[in-house]
């Protein structure tokens, strides 16, 4: 049984922004204002709180507004059926999602729903564009949006550069329906990789087409320390996902994945047996380019000071020494 705080919606709500939190008190509440102070007015905040948490309760009872619900969860069940619960509760056509150590700019909910209604596609993922607030600095990612008939596992899970934010879609940015939402929902089995596994999932469907507003609009507040499963190094875990999703990719994203996402989390753990094991992964079944052997052998050969070293001779501000799951929220 859970228990539900629900208020009186003063209209009916266009836009459900869901932001699933666990003990973490101190940060939701700025996501929460966030969203009630867009300028896009018809929406509700549908925070699921995954399990006990009677600060953050008590932090979210603070906020007058009745277009705030709370879903108090009897016991943790995990970001992504979080994040699942929040879409069988949320009452908009439309779903936005927010973590809850994020937060959007003003506009986003609008400019959003703008490109939702241009867009000819029965679902659109309508993506943004997000400031990264790092301990290096603030960068905007994505460096670059998706190309004519790029296939979106290549957007997503290729690199062509050494540096992280090349080709993103962060959480804090995806818009889409609610009704796609059901018909293919996160799955809540998943310890890491969530995100990347709907997309690729909802991405091969017919009707869905990703498309971009352009402008930063959220803030993505990634911190090297912060603790969470995709911060770890798991390199086998990533492997097992990405070969049980291959049919789901090209062969350049699979060999890409593996050579530089899994090679550089298992490199970072010192397991120099599994550099030909990996290499000949990614060559037997995917289609590497000379820009994913460069990448691959940097990160194995060059160690992490030489590779900060050259970062800062050549002006270089992004991590390069992240595989990419490491940002991944």
């Amino acid at each position: 049984m859970t228990n539900e705080v629900k208020m009186n919606h003063p209209i009916q709500p266009l836009v459900s922004a869901v932001i699933p939190t666990r003990n973490r008190a101190s940060v939701v509440t700025r996501a929460v204002r966030s969203v009630l102070e867009q300028t896009f007015w018809r929406l509700e905040v549908v925070v699921v709180v995954d399990g006990p948490d009677p600060a953050t309760a008590k932090a979210l009872q603070q906020i007058d507004d009745p277009r705030l619900r709370v879903l108090i969860l009897p016991n943790s069940i995990g970001g992504a059926a979080a994040r699942n619960a929040g879409v069988a509760m949320a009452e908009g056509e439309w779903i936005a999602f927010l973590d809850d150590d994020d937060q959007w700019l003003p506009r986003k909910i609008e400019l959003q729903v703008e490109a939702a209604n241009r867009s000819t596609a029965r679902f659109p993922i309508i993506a943004c564009s997000v400031i990264a607030h790092t301990p290096h600095g603030e960068f905007v990612h994505p460096r670059r949006f998706p190309q004519p008939a790029e296939p979106l596992s290549e957007y997503i899970l290729v690199r062509n550069s050494p540096g992280f934010g090349e080709g993103l879609i962060q959480t804090s940015g995806i818009f889409t329906s609610r009704e796609l939402l059901k018909q293919v929902p996160f799955r809540a089995d998943l310890r890491k990789h969530q995100d990347w596994d709907w997309l690729l999932r909802v991405g091969n469907l017919e009707g869905v087409e990703v498309q971009f507003v352009t402008e930063p609009m959220a803030i993505w507040y990634h911190s090297k320390t912060q603790k969470s499963v995709s911060n770890t190094h798991d390199w086998q875990y990533s492997l097992n996902w990405i070969k049980e999703n291959r049919s789901l990719v090209t062969r350049r994203a699979y060999a890409s994945f593996i050579m530089v996402e899994v090679g550089a989390q298992a490199s970072a753990q010192g397991k120099w047996q599994e550099f030909l094991p990996l290499l000949w992964e990614a060559i037997r079944f995917g289609s590497p380019k000379p820009i994913d052997f460069l990448l691959c052998f940097g990160f194995w050969l060059i160690p992490r000071d030489t590779r900060r070293w050259l970062k800062g001779l050549l002006g270089e501000k992004q991590n390069l020494e992240q595989p990419l799951s490491s940002v991944e929220s």
